[in-house]
């Protein structure tokens, strides 16, 4: 992965700064820890680890020395610029208040400006939380933030070890959760959307996961009249909320 002007803002560096931001709870995105790093700051990074959930990537040093030129002593840590939520929190929430549940989930998309956008539009159309795994998932920096207008400070982001655990708790919360993939012949305007529901939007490169697909009730496409075998997910996730929203308005 490599890592724009507008990402690079959002590390620290050094065993000791790094440390207290853990000690802080700073709101984390990974750390990134040089392979064969000092054994004695290994060790004292590796205490202030313990039983902490960080996403941890063991990565050479010439990784680390592209990311700053000054001494980091093995490890950076990407701070996010927003806190993340718990689902089941935000879902109780918004129960509480009465309102039906519109719930976005991202799986694996990486790419910053694409979950930029999406969160834009989210955030328009009413989505009352993004759902991301904390691998194989596009961070929240400071480029993301402004390719969502702000719409990252606005809307719940909910960043989860467990994807699959993380729908199924939807599905059993009472949310129809609909994929949104080709795999299928029902088109996303012949799919009723206007109760509580869970959307999921797959992938830059394979889609939504097969666990993922297993666990919905309902696959939805959208039509393809021109010879490119898909939008960007960026599109995708607009024309699908714009419908849902659509439905909701004149329900």
């Amino acid at each position: 992965m490599s890592y724009k002007k507008g990402e690079i803002e959002d590390l620290i560096f050094g065993v000791h700064a790094v440390i207290e931001a853990i000690d802080a709870r700073k709101e984390i995105n990974k750390i990134m820890i040089q392979r064969g790093m000092d054994k004695a700051l290994f060790k004292e990074l590796k205490e202030a680890l313990a039983n902490k959930k960080y996403t941890l990537q063991f990565v050479p040093a010439e990784k680390l020395n592209r990311l700053t030129q000054k001494n980091h002593q093995g490890v950076i840590a990407f701070i996010s610029p927003v806190i993340y939520h718990e689902l089941s929190d935000v879902l109780a929430d918004v129960f509480e208040r009465g309102d039906i549940p519109n719930i976005l989930v991202l799986d694996r998309i990486t790419d910053v400006r694409n979950f930029g956008a999406i969160a834009r539009t989210a955030e328009c159309s009413g989505v009352h939380a993004i759902v991301i795994p904390d691998k194989n998932s596009a961070l929240i920096t400071s480029d993301s933030i402004k390719t969502s207008s702000g719409a990252l400070h606005k809307i719940p982001v909910c960043k989860t070890r467990d994807l699959e655990e993380s729908v199924a708790f939807l599905k059993e919360s009472g949310l129809r959760i609909v994929a949104c993939t080709e795999k299928t012949h029902d088109l996303v305007f012949d799919v009723t959307m206007t109760g509580p529901t869970a959307i999921i939007m797959g992938s830059e490169e394979d889609g939504i996961s097969q666990e993922l697909l297993i666990l919905a009730h309902q696959r939805a496409k959208i039509p393809l009249l021109g010879t490119v075998s898909s939008y960007n997910v960026g599109v995708s996730a607009g024309i699908v909320l714009y419908e849902k929203m659509r439905q909701m308005i004149l329900s």
